[in-house]
């Protein structure tokens, strides 16, 4: 199989199952934010020098595979066919039940704080911020030809996780989370 071929050249591609859409289709435009954020997160997850925060990178990013997966695919007859997996209410479980774990682990905030830190604090938060842009689009997508709410909650429920990994990063190296406190 070549890795190009040439069907994409005049600006349009195929969903799943569907016919074929200009790249800046408002699917196109939410699976490849879906598709960014998972790029983002295997950068987080190189940078991070934690297994446990490794290997939580790695599952997300399986189960982000899936939801830009539901989204390359209107018809939902076909997803069922080809076996591509809805999105769950145990995903965003599982995401809270992460964030609740490792928010154990932090001092409560008290301010907002500014994104940085470590390197891989840094590229957690970076994935933060690319997720609310996936969310967006999975929301724009949503208004027009309406998703499953759980992938929305899915997505909302990850940029907040994403934040407390960028916090658990900079608690283990002992790098205070810099505070927001304004202009005078």
């Amino acid at each position: 199989m070549k890795i190009y071929t040439k069907r994409g050249d005049g600006g349009e591609t195929d969903l799943f199952g569907g016919p074929r859409v200009g790249k800046d289709d408002l699917r196109v435009e939410a699976y490849g934010a879906v598709d960014e954020l998972n790029s983002v997160l295997g950068m987080a997850g190189a940078a991070s020098g934690e297994d446990d925060l490794t290997e939580l990178v790695q599952e997300i990013q399986g189960t982000l595979f899936d939801l830009g997966a539901y989204l390359a695919s209107p018809d939902g007859e076909r997803r069922k066919k080809s076996q591509i997996p809805e999105p769950r209410s145990e995903d965003v479980e599982q995401l809270e039940g992460w964030i609740d774990r490792f928010e154990e682990e932090l001092s409560p905030l008290r301010r907002f704080i500014l994104p940085g830190g470590t390197a891989a604090a840094a590229a957690f938060h970076f994935g933060r911020t690319v997720c609310r842009r996936a969310e967006r689009r999975a929301v724009t997508l949503h208004h027009s030809q309406p998703l499953d709410p759980l992938a929305l909650r899915f997505l909302n429920r990850l940029s907040d996780l994403l934040f407390v990994l960028a916090r658990v990063e900079n608690h283990r190296a002992g790098h205070a989370d810099v505070e927001w406190v304004g202009r005078s």
